[in-house]
């Protein structure tokens, strides 16, 4: 298993990345910062509806304070739901801030309520890590999955991503006989190829979610990664292939028993062949991302050699030796994958 020991630095956003967020609509000015986020004054442990322990707490902040606080929460939603159309907000109240006590960067998390129906929707507030912005953004154009996100100063905003997180679907679903283990390894072959050929990181089954839609009389699945923080980072290529984590050993078990190693072959030739296809209709804005990203230091040097070294042999070829950083790594990859 690609063990990740050590938490990984948090690297600002450069210039060029700025630019670059600028130019796409991603960076605007919001009204609060994740640092203002950090002056409450009380928390408690927030609990699941079995009484455990989420390992997130939720916060209070003081009286002065907490209406401003609520109003710029609400804007922010309006920002990234509706183009900061405030009007959207009118049946909207913000009904709670959890801030996560165990994460890499200590997001928080807001809840809004819709008074009317009482439905809830979530978004987060982060420090912008310059990582985590790129794989955000190869998401957006590489998956088949729209990305929600903006940037303001050195916070982030992310919107949530649905599902039934990995870890809950292959305790209470995996082995549940409506479940078609066939579609399902397909699209973890498919979600497998995605992070290794963009070199997306540390997608064991908590980082990521699997979203359900009824075809029929078929379920469609669809595998999201949830987490963005280990693009481009370590320095070990097992790190980036899912099939490797213990905690994705259900389904790769299942994937032995339904799968043959020509079908595999083949999702894995369709997903490349779909990446190219959306590399084709976003060629301008990937190339701006990489005039971004190639310079761009986002990991220890050590970790670009050993990775680099890495792909080489996995590939077969020397090309990757003569790259400088993540970003041209990431380049190279798309390249030798046949997809730019």
């Amino acid at each position: 298993m690609p063990l990740i020991t050590r938490k990984k630095s948090v690297y600002p956003v450069s210039n060029l990345l700025r630019e670059y967020l600028r130019q796409y609509s991603r960076d605007i000015t919001l009204p609060i910062q994740y640092t203002d986020l950090l002056r409450y004054d009380n928390a408690v442990t927030l609990y699941d509806q079995r009484g455990k322990d989420t390992l997130w707490e939720t916060v209070f902040y003081p009286a002065s304070d907490v209406s401003d606080i609520l109003l710029a929460l609400k804007t922010i939603y309006a920002e990234l739901k509706a183009d900061g159309d405030m009007s959207v907000t009118g049946h909207l109240t913000i009904d709670r801030v959890d801030l996560c006590t165990y994460g890499n960067t200590q997001p928080f998390r807001v809840r809004v309520r819709n008074q009317v129906n009482d439905n809830f929707d979530y978004f987060y507030i982060k420090r912008a890590d310059a990582s985590r912005v790129y794989g955000l953004e190869l998401e957006h154009i590489l998956s088949p999955n729209r990305i929600s996100y903006l940037t303001s100063g050195q916070t982030l905003i992310e919107e949530h991503i649905a599902g039934i997180p990995g870890d809950v679907f292959f305790t209470n679903l995996l082995s549940d006989a409506a479940t078609n283990p066939i579609r399902l390894c397909k699209e973890f072959v498919k979600f497998n190829e995605r992070c290794f050929i963009r070199l997306l990181g540390d997608m064991h089954s908590s980082n990521f979610v699997v979203d359900l839609t009824p075809d029929f009389d078929e379920i469609y699945y669809r595998i999201r990664a949830i987490d963005f923080d280990q693009q481009s980072y370590e320095g070990r290529k097992s790190v980036y292939l899912p099939q490797y984590y213990t905690q994705n050993r259900a389904i790769i078990e299942l994937g032995m028993k339904y799968m043959t190693p020509e079908s595999v072959r083949q999702y894995q030739i369709e997903e490349r062949s779909l990446i190219a296809s959306r590399l084709r209709v976003e060629k301008s804005r990937f190339n701006d991302l990489m005039t971004a990203m190639r310079p761009d230091t986002i990991s220890p040097s050590a970790h670009v050699s050993s990775l680099r070294e890495s792909l080489a042999r996995h590939h077969r070829t020397q090309d990757f030796l003569r790259a400088q950083t993540m970003g041209d790594l990431v380049w190279k990859s798309l390249e030798v994958g046949g997809v730019h």
